[in-house]
């Protein structure tokens, strides 16, 4: 896939690292059934070679349902504390069946770093269907007020 440039102050070799080193969780809007709009928080990773972003949730969840509906997505990964920058963008998501829980089990390691938690054998259990959500952007744009921020101290 050709490389995404982003607009905003970043170079796409600065937008990747953050999307790759930032593990605060991916703000993800979309559109439900009814054609209301939906936002929802997930865990992320950043592809670099591929310019997309993969998202794991259970088979049964409801944004699954949306985004059959409608692929269409806006989303953000920013910083929750200042200097506030971050990653936003639009694109479209598909859902695949992830029977190994191939990105699920990626996903628990970059925010958990530990897959013996109450949680990860929850989510990781037999018993639970899981997907993939892949977003591939059509438009990114970036942000970063540290410099703005710093001076106004």
């Amino acid at each position: 896939m050709a490389s995404l440039e982003p607009s905003g102050p970043w170079s796409r070799e600065r937008t990747d690292e953050f999307l790759t080193q930032t593990t605060i969780p991916l703000r993800l809007s979309c559109r439900t059934s009814a054609d209301d709009l939906w936002m929802l928080s997930l865990w992320y990773e950043w592809d670099i070679e591929e310019s997309e972003l993969r998202c794991a949730t259970s088979a049964d969840a409801d944004v699954v349902r949306f985004l059959r509906t409608h692929d269409d997505v806006a989303f953000e990964v920013s910083t929750n504390d200042p200097p506030y920058r971050g990653v936003r963008g639009r694109g479209t998501a598909t859902i695949e069946p992830d029977a190994e829980k191939t990105v699920l089990r990626r996903l628990i390691g970059r925010y958990l770093g530990d897959d013996e938690t109450p949680l990860t054998k929850r989510l990781l259990s037999p018993e639970r269907d899981e997907v993939t959500i892949r977003i591939r952007p059509t438009k990114l744009h970036t942000w970063d007020y540290a410099s703005r921020m710093q001076s106004s101290k």
